[in-house]
């Protein structure tokens, strides 16, 4: 008798937290924007596993790691169907979904290459205009940047 083996079990993460429903395409856009290339500790992430609710879907789990509201706003920006799941002693302790926020300061750089933000020390702030499609519009120049344009400030 054939025994095949369907499921590869990923170890459990004592604590830390878990990024889940992370559209595809965009898992490892989460994890430069959070800069866990240079993260020291234990990472596992999958892309373009099967999910029941998105078809296609990413996960990362990242050991002994909890993110600031700020690094929140971030995975909303590029991943705004993401859960983060709270770990601690091997328990789910919190489990929330990610929202866009309306106002985003500090965060993203102008796509005006004439805008202020560009040339001088001026913090960033954006309108959130389209939440669905992800579209912001700059406090200073006023000019919308799409979704595909938008670059984090390091």
């Amino acid at each position: 008798m054939e025994n095949k083996k369907t499921e590869l079990k990923v170890s459990a993460i004592e604590n830390g937290t878990v990024i889940d429903h992370i559209p595809q395409g965009h898992v490892l856009q989460v994890m430069r924007i959070l800069n866990l290339e240079n993260f020291n500790d234990q990472i596992y992430f999958g892309a373009n596993l099967d999910s029941k609710k998105f078809g296609k879907k990413g996960i990362i789990k990242v050991s002994n790691r909890f993110f600031e509201d700020t690094e929140i706003n971030k995975i909303a920006m590029v991943a705004p169907t993401a859960t983060l799941i709270e770990i601690r002693n091997y328990e789910v302790v919190k489990k929330t979904g990610v929202s866009i926020p309306d106002e985003v300061v500090g965060l993203i750089k102008c796509f005006n290459p004439k805008c202020i933000t560009n040339h001088e020390h001026v913090t960033t702030r954006f309108t959130v205009v389209d939440k669905t499609d992800i579209k912001v519009k700059c406090h200073h120049c006023e000019k919308i940047t799409k979704k595909q344009h938008i670059e984090f400030i390091s």
